[in-house]
């Protein structure tokens, strides 16, 4: 969550960024009036506990008719001290609520605007021309039906739409991805983790998700538990209620999991083969960081995501993503886009996130200051994506042989077995 007292002090910072995220800028204001009703109702309470505190003393030394007048005095100011407390709580709860309704803070240089308004910051690679190669390019999902990699129908009859079974040769190439992603990884100082994939709802809520009103969500009402969209949840959930130890930099962890999403909202969109499904694998980049380190971190992970990319020779581009598309989290994202060919457009395959100190204040993350800084502080979190079912798609379409059968780019060949071109059936 944002921090209240710069809030306070700085509100002008706080309605730029919601204007930015095309938001409701009044939540400020609302934000700032409940703060100090909050802060009044304390300061009487606290007050009253002061007055309550005194007239103890006050009856311990008296007796007879003056103590009974005071103990009677004692009983009306103990409901008030009661009701003031009571009070004080109802506003901190009301505070808290619209504070966790308040995104982070947009980082200088983010694009304003909605999904559309991203800047292209770089293009990397040039797409094939299958019309002077002499052939015209199959989607994904006509390559994979062919290698026998995909199967769509008997996804559809087990599990119904947006589910699918990979297999053979799509089933070993999205481990040999996934290998190489956790691989690379771990020669970057990241610690693998196989993590849960289902949380409780304050893990889901400190990552920034609206438990109550995301319709993307899977929840197992039965058990109050949450399906996870991403290993992101869970790894920000790990260090929660806890004080870091970052003065070796930053604690990195790449997590590999199935995520759920449940499409709410896309109805008729990317219908045909794997681009937007409900269950996909990834391996996911975490980071805790110290707030000063957050930015370069940030750039690392982009440049990490760029070798995945360069690895399996996709052309792509990267994007700045605008402050109405960011999330609820994020104060800057990037994504990289690969081409894929039968679409003839760029479409996302990774995304990397610096979300401040955002989600470690809503699960209580802090570190130690160092130097002359005394007492503890929150961390800084990123997350970003080195791997997911969804690369596959791009990988078929660039690398497909006009019989329908696929090169394999070298650098996924060991993971592979030594293969060399996935052949169609």
């Amino acid at each position: 969550m944002i921090d209240v007292n710069e809030l306070r002090d700085n509100p002008e910072k706080f309605r730029a960024s919601q204007r930015a995220r095309l938001a409701d800028e009044s939540l400020v204001d609302a934000i700032i009036a409940a703060d100090t009703a909050r802060r009044e109702a304390r300061t009487r309470y606290e007050n009253l506990r002061a007055e309550q505190n005194a007239f103890g003393k006050r009856v311990a030394a008296a007796k007879g008719e003056e103590k009974q007048a005071l103990l009677a005095e004692v009983k009306e100011l103990a409901a008030s001290v009661k009701a003031a407390g009571a009070a004080a709580d109802s506003l901190q709860a009301e505070q808290e609520q619209l504070v966790r309704r308040m995104a982070n803070v947009v980082q200088d240089g983010v694009p304003a605007g909605g999904e559309d308004d991203y800047v292209v910051l770089k293009t990397v690679g040039t797409p094939r021309d299958f019309e002077a190669e002499g052939f015209t390019p199959r989607d994904h999902l006509e390559i994979g039906e062919l290698l026998g990699a995909i199967d769509m129908e008997r996804g559809a009859k087990v599990s119904g739409a947006r589910f699918y079974f990979l297999k053979g040769v799509g089933a070993r190439l999205e481990l040999a991805l996934l290998q190489m992603a956790m691989d690379q990884a771990v020669a970057n100082g990241f610690t693998p983790m196989i993590t849960p994939t289902l949380v409780r709802p304050e893990t889901m809520q400190g990552t920034g998700f609206d438990v109550a009103h995301d319709a993307e969500i899977y929840r197992l009402a039965e058990d109050d538990l949450y399906l996870v969209g991403t290993s992101e949840v869970p790894l920000a959930g790990y260090h929660a209620d806890e004080i870091m130890d970052l003065s070796d930099g930053p604690v990195r962890y790449a997590g590999w999991s199935s995520c759920y999403r449940r499409e709410a909202g896309s109805h008729g969109k990317d219908t045909r083969g794997i681009i937007r499904v409900h269950q996909f694998n990834k391996v996911e980049m975490f980071s805790y960081a110290r707030i000063e380190d957050a930015e370069a971190e940030h750039r690392r992970f982009l440049d990490w995501e760029e070798q995945m990319l360069a690895k399996v020779e996709l052309p792509y581009r990267v994007i700045d993503t605008a402050a109405g598309d960011l999330g609820t989290s994020a104060a800057r994202k990037f994504d990289c886009e690969a081409w894929v060919p039968t679409q003839g457009r760029y479409r996302e395959l990774t995304s990397t996130s610096n979300c401040t100190t955002y989600q470690a204040r809503r699960l209580n993350i802090r570190e130690r200051q160092g130097g002359d800084a005394k007492g503890t502080r929150a961390v800084a979190t990123l997350n970003g994506t080195l791997a997911t079912t969804r690369w596959i798609v791009a990988i078929l379409e660039q690398h497909q042989n006009p019989d329908g059968s696929v090169t394999v780019p070298a650098a996924l060949r060991p993971y592979l077995g030594g293969m060399e071109v996935l052949p169609v059936l």
